[in-house]
């Protein structure tokens, strides 16, 4: 496969992927239960659906054949993992737009994180699109500054963190099976929820919910954003997250009614806008490249 239909490829499947993860936070409000049951449920349901669809393909699944892969597996899980948790209890103590907008600090935490363990270096159009997106991201913050809500906010931040740590690693391992991957995730955020969860008091209405995001929306999400980082770097992968950043509010609003400041807007163009250039950029890039080879 070529260099151009690589970029091509990841750019698809992260602008996928993270589509369909933005109604994420609508979903979780849709729920309307403690975060602890919601993590509980998401997880378990994501680790039935992806689970059942490895056991199925089994024989076409490459598995891990070195202890060092099968650690880098249970680590990547387990990120993963931890983030599907926190995103959801971050969601519940503060508003939805602190929380993707601290999120979409993740690109910078994926650029440091690359370029400290593993000297990756991180394109000048890359760093360009990640502080125009920043600046965006700052502008979406402004709207929320002085507001309650300051452990999901900080619960957002970690999550920021360890959703950049995750992209890594799968850049760094792409020969990783990404469908036990999703499953393993699961399992670890129901890990992680059970001791505070009450699993069995919900209404039918949020277990509705709940197996609409752990059934098909959040194992797609992360089966795509999974696959992305097989053909782009981590960096450019947590890039795309930032569309989220906008679309996640939107969705809420339409859906429920909850303000979409004007700041988030403004600073949502950016965002996305910066996304877009540098995606055309990477692209016409590779293309060049592609045609300097050929001659």
């Amino acid at each position: 496969m070529s260099l151009l239909q690589e970029r091509r490829d990841g750019i698809t499947f992260a602008t996928l992927g993270v589509l369909v993860l933005s109604f994420d936070a609508l979903l979780v409000r849709l729920a309307a239960a403690d975060g602890a049951d919601i993590g509980f449920w998401r997880g378990a349901l994501i680790m039935v659906s992806a689970g059942t669809i490895c056991v199925f393909r089994r024989r076409h699944i490459r598995w891990p054949d070195t202890r060092a892969l099968w650690i880098a597996a249970i680590a990547a899980s387990a990120l993963y993992g931890v983030n599907s948790a926190l995103f959801v209890f971050s969601i519940n103590n503060t508003h939805v737009a602190n929380t993707v907008v601290i999120l979409a600090s993740s690109p910078l935490f994926a650029a440091a994180i690359s370029w400290l363990l593993f000297r990756e270096q991180t394109p000048k159009r890359t760093l360009f699109a990640i502080l125009t997106a920043i600046l965006g991201v700052v502008i979406v913050f402004s709207a929320s500054l002085g507001q309650a809500g300051q452990l999901g906010d900080l619960l957002a931040l970690l999550l920021a963190v360890c959703m950049a740590a995750a992209l890594t690693l799968l850049r760094r391992v792409p020969q990783l099976p990404r469908l036990p991957l999703v499953a393993g995730s699961g399992v670890a955020t129901a890990l992680m929820c059970l001791p505070f969860a009450e699993p069995l008091s919900l209404s039918g209405t949020s277990y509705s919910w709940l197996a609409l995001m752990g059934l098909v929306q959040m194992p797609l999400a992360t089966l795509l954003i999974f696959s992305a980082t097989r053909h782009l770097p981590s960096a450019e992968v947590s890039l795309f997250l930032l569309i989220e950043t906008i679309l996640g509010p939107i969705w809420v609003w339409w859906a429920l009614g909850e303000a979409l400041p004007g700041p988030t807007i403004l600073g949502g163009a950016l965002i996305t806008g910066a996304i877009a250039v540098n995606a055309v950029l990477s692209l016409r890039s590779q293309s060049r490249l592609k045609r300097q080879f050929k001659r």
